[in-house]
């Protein structure tokens, strides 16, 4: 699915990123290990159980001779991996310029990471209508249930103080989280927007 390709992209561009320029790491490694067991999987899981698309069933198959690299996976793949890498090094530099310690900071990182995931995961549900609307964001329970436990699960990985003792998380306060939530519906909002004009030109999309 796109929401395994941009997955796997996003978090190994934001760590060449890191390593290359020799920047801190802003998630760590357990950390990373925690969000691709527990988020990513989780997210992933959900679309095998979502709604077909409105109109899947009248389009033309595949072409056979058609590759599965298409220019349009290519071009996903990039925008997507370069907004979660902009708002993971976003979220991480802003903080340690605001006197974020080390710790929090990358807490800070990997709760917007997870966040961005799921807004993603709303929009990537449907490429060829906007979810622009609160039934179509809702109309799964699959998608809402997986949320769920993905945000629940992600709680216990911030607050639950044996969590802290293993992946050395913080706790994000109100103020950082309205951050963190503000960059992933940022996130949701330009792909959207990406996509009605993908629509409005009539782009084609495979």
């Amino acid at each position: 699915t796109h929401s395994s390709y941009t997955t796997s992209s996003d978090l190994s561009i934001s760590i060449n990123i890191a390593v290359l320029l020799g920047y801190t790491l802003p998630i760590t490694p357990l950390q990373i290990l925690w969000i691709n067991v527990v988020s990513s999987v989780s997210l992933g899981m959900t679309i095998a159980f979502d709604p077909a698309e409105p109109g899947s069933m009248t389009r033309p198959p595949r072409p056979a001779n058609e590759s599965l690299l298409s220019a349009f996976l290519i071009w996903r793949v990039v925008l997507v991996s370069g907004l979660f890498a902009t708002g993971i090094f976003g979220i991480f530099q802003w903080s340690l310029l605001h006197g974020a310690t080390l710790e929090e900071a990358r807490t800070y990182a990997a709760n917007t990471l997870v966040v961005m995931e799921v807004f993603y995961l709303f929009s990537v549900r449907c490429m060829r209508v906007t979810q622009l609307s609160f039934r179509r964001l809702f109309n799964s329970t699959a998608v809402t249930l997986g949320v769920t436990v993905v945000l629940i699960l992600q709680a216990v990985f911030t607050y639950a103080p044996f969590m802290e003792a293993f992946f050395d998380t913080r706790p994000v306060d109100f103020v950082h989280g309205l951050e963190i939530l503000a960059v992933g519906l940022s996130i949701f909002i330009i792909l959207e927007i990406e996509k009605f004009i993908r629509i409005a030109l009539g782009l084609k999309i495979r």
